[in-house]
């Protein structure tokens, strides 16, 4: 079965007789098969050349990557995109890359600019990647994007496929898949030291946006400000009324807009366990426990438990995920210091309660127990006297041959493959996404593995599609 059999196309509306494909080709000539005619061999471009890249979502988290590919000295930058390009946060990066031509709309950026660029860069809220990274692959250009992939299940899926269809080279933003955490835990599991995990808990105790707040309605409209477009801000989600409270890292607070904190952080604490341990999707998402659970926004505090089936060989095992202030896992009684890498940025509160443990894992293995933080972090064996014992035995992890951004970039010219495409990434996101979904109906699901349905709640399955997107917006779910 695939994703449009189980996922139908969302009934509102119809095709736009104008669909932006055929304006790209209108406006562009021949730039939709721009790969192939200029670069060479189907999404790949010339092995000696500068990766022309494009950029949507500039200030914030989108300015931290736009910097981290320039500073690769691979990628020419020639195009800055941002719904709102007065705003305060873009204007370090337009002054860094004077020369780039400035976008509010992605649409008119693709229109414009089809034949210049070669990828694209995705650092805007999460329910926005979907529409830029589509239209980007449909288009052959590679693809870097922020964490999580998308905003639904369903978005994910569709993510997926369009990488594989168009032969591009897509990375989601989780950089820890190219650090020592990614490299450890492949060269442990393939030598047996990581085995037969049955048990792992992961956390992240830090405040976020959304704490100590409650919301009885959506926020009151208030004047859009005059540098920023809204209607495309607002992109394949519902329609809703402009107010202050939904930017700048606010929209990371609502359902309708982030995936809340699994969304954001599950992707660099228990990622690479996810992928080495073959976990794809759970059968149960239980949310054992839920503090001020609402309709609208995450809750106070959560613990999700999700029941993964045995795979193959490997035997059962329940991943235990806990955020909120005042919702720390039971840890091992010799558990010792954090984990912390040292260069994770902060929450996106700004703020970091020291007195709180910091992000982090426990895995439970046969025979071992190992302890983590998050992002490019490397385990430990616990207790330190199994560490030391087991210290002879350890494979040599190699090094990295380049970080996540490069890896991305070497990928666009042919010369590696990404560490977290969306082939690896996309299974990962799934999982989250049914978090999110279990959090928002505050119920026990139970998932299909083989159907990827939800068979016990019909609202949680309707959610697997997400929202019906706005007329001009239905287009992207069919390229």
């Amino acid at each position: 079965m695939n994703s449009s059999d189980r996922f139908p196309n969302p009934p509102a509306g119809s095709f736009p007789r104008r669909s932006f494909l055929k304006t790209t080709l209108a406006a562009g000539g021949a730039s939709i098969f721009a790969p192939q005619l200029l670069f060479g061999a189907p999404g790949k471009a010339a092995p000696s050349a500068r990766v022309n890249l494009a950029c949507c979502g500039i200030g914030n988290r989108g300015a931290e990557v736009i910097k981290a590919l320039d500073a690769t000295g691979l990628v020419n930058i020639v195009a800055l995109c941002d719904t709102d390009m007065g705003a305060k946060h873009t204007q370090g990066i337009l002054k860094m890359f004077p020369k780039a031509q400035q976008f509010q709309d992605f649409r008119k950026m693709f229109d414009k600019m089809g034949k210049e660029i070669e990828a694209v860069s995705v650092g805007t809220p999460d329910f926005s990647h979907f529409p830029i990274a589509m239209l980007a692959m449909s288009l052959g250009k590679h693809v870097y994007c922020e964490k999580p992939m998308a905003h639904s299940y369903r978005q994910v899926e569709l993510m997926m496929a369009a990488e594989k269809k168009y032969k591009v080279a897509a990375q989601m933003g989780n950089q820890g898949h190219s650090e020592a955490a990614y490299f450890q835990f492949k060269a442990w599991t393939e030598a047996g030291i990581i085995k037969n995990v049955s048990k792992m808990q992961a956390f992240m105790n830090n405040p976020r946006r959304w704490h100590g707040k409650k919301f009885a309605d959506f926020l009151p409209q208030e004047s859009v400000p005059s540098t920023l477009d809204f209607d495309t801000w607002l992109a394949t989600a519902e329609e809703h009324k402009y107010n202050g409270g939904y930017m700048n890292g606010e929209w990371r607070s609502w359902f309708d807009f982030g995936n809340g904190a699994l969304g954001d952080w599950g992707a660099h604490i228990f990622d690479t366990a996810h992928e080495f341990l073959n976990l794809g999707q759970p059968t149960v998402i239980d949310p054992v426990k839920m503090e001020g659970h609402s309709q609208l926004i995450f809750p106070q505090e959560c613990t999700l438990s999700f029941k993964f089936p045995a795979r193959g060989e490997l035997p059962p095992m329940e991943l235990t995920w806990y955020e909120g202030q005042n919702n720390t896992p039971p840890l091992p009684s010799d558990f010792g210091a954090a984990v912390v890498d040292a260069n994770i940025p902060p929450p996106s509160t700004g703020k970091v309660d020291t007195n709180k443990q910091p992000p982090g894992k426990v895995i439970y293995g046969e025979g071992l127990t190992f302890k983590g933080g998050s992002h490019g972090a490397a385990l430990v064996i616990i207790p330190p006297s199994k560490a030391k014992d087991m210290k002879s035995k350890l494979p040599e992890v190699p090094k990295s041959p380049s970080d996540h951004f490069k890896n991305f970039i070497l990928a666009c010219k042919g010369e590696e493959t990404c560490r977290s495409s969306l082939a690896v990434a996309g299974p990962l996101c799934k999982t989250m996404a049914l978090g999110v979904i279990a959090q928002r109906v505050n119920a026990k699901l139970e998932f299909d593995r083989e159907t990827q349905q939800i068979t016990n709640h019909k609202v949680a399955n309707g959610l697997l599609a997400g929202v019906t997107p706005r007329e001009d917006w239905l287009q992207y779910y069919k390229l």
